[in-house]
C-alpha cells in the first residue's frame, strides 16, 4: 500500500506562484507514475499533469508553460511549481501514484489553491 501526503496549497492572487508537494510512503517500490489532478466545483475532476519513474513528463494544455512537475526520488516527493496563477486554477489538487501496470490506486486527501484578488 501507498500513503500519499500533500501540502503547499493556499490562497494566492492572480499571477502569483504556489508549489505542491506530495510525500509517498509505504510500498514505494511498486510506483511507477506519479502526478497531481485537480477538482474545481462543479466541474469533473482534470488530470494536471504527472510524471514516470524514468523522468517522462505530460501536462494538460491549460497548464503548460505555467506549471512544472518534478520528482526526487531519493525522498520519494514530487512536487507540482504554480506560476502565473489564474482564478480558474482554484481547485482541490491531489496527488495520486500509478504503478507498473498503469493501476492509479493511491490518492491523496487532496489540497485547496484558491486564486483570487
Amino acid at each position: 500500500q501507498v500513503h500519499l501526503v500533500e501540502s503547499g496549497g493556499g490562497l494566492v492572487q492572480p499571477g502569483g506562484s504556489l508549489r505542491l508537494s506530495c510525500a509517498a510512503s509505504g510500498s514505494i517500490f511498486t510506483i511507477n507514475s506519479m502526478g497531481w489532478y485537480r477538482q474545481a466545483p462543479g466541474r469533473e475532476r482534470e488530470l494536471i499533469s504527472a510524471v514516470t519513474k524514468d523522468g517522462k513528463i505530460d501536462y494538460q494544455d491549460s497548464v503548460r508553460g505555467r506549471f512544472t512537475i518534478s520528482r526526487d526520488n531519493t525522498k520519494n516527493m514530487v512536487y507540482l511549481q504554480m506560476n502565473n496563477l489564474k482564478p480558474e486554477d482554484t481547485a482541490v489538487y491531489t496527488c495520486f501514484s500509478c504503478d507498473l501496470e498503469g493501476r492509479c490506486v493511491y490518492w491523496g486527501q487532496g489540497t485547496q489553491v484558491t486564486v483570487s484578488s
